[in-house]
């Protein structure tokens, strides 16, 4: 069983920082493509961004284009996902997810518990 783990949720200024991180339990993690998701109240689950196995390709969101890097460090099972100049539409529980890099998360085959991201104006 493939467990994954958030955690780097919190209360951010608009204009501020936060770096979330996934781990993920499978010793073979580095030949999962990984993914970003949101959702926030009321609305639903949406991509965010996505990185192949090897690392060497990133997709995101046009929302977060520019804003949002992802990346992986395969020897420690680890996504990570640095939000910079957050804005308060960017309020949403964030979810990791293992098995794709498609924008659809029906594509995915494990995912996360979430972690809260909240931006105050």
């Amino acid at each position: 069983q493939v467990q994954l783990v958030e955690s780097g949720g919190g209360l951010v200024q608009a204009g501020g920082s936060l770096r979330l991180s996934c781990v993920v339990s499978q010793r073979t993690f580095s030949s999962y493509p990984m993914g970003w998701f949101r959702q926030a109240p009321g609305k639903e689950r949406e991509f965010v961004s996505a990185i192949t196995w090897t690392g060497s390709i990133t997709y995101y969101a046009a929302s977060v284009k520019g804003r949002f890097t992802i990346s992986r460090d395969n020897a420690k099972n680890t996504v990570y996902l640095q939000m910079n100049s957050l804005k308060p539409e960017d309020t949403a529980v964030y979810y990791c997810a293992a098995g794709s890099v498609r924008r659809t998360s029906s594509e995915y085959d494990y995912w996360g518990q979430g972690t809260q991201v909240t931006v105050s104006s």
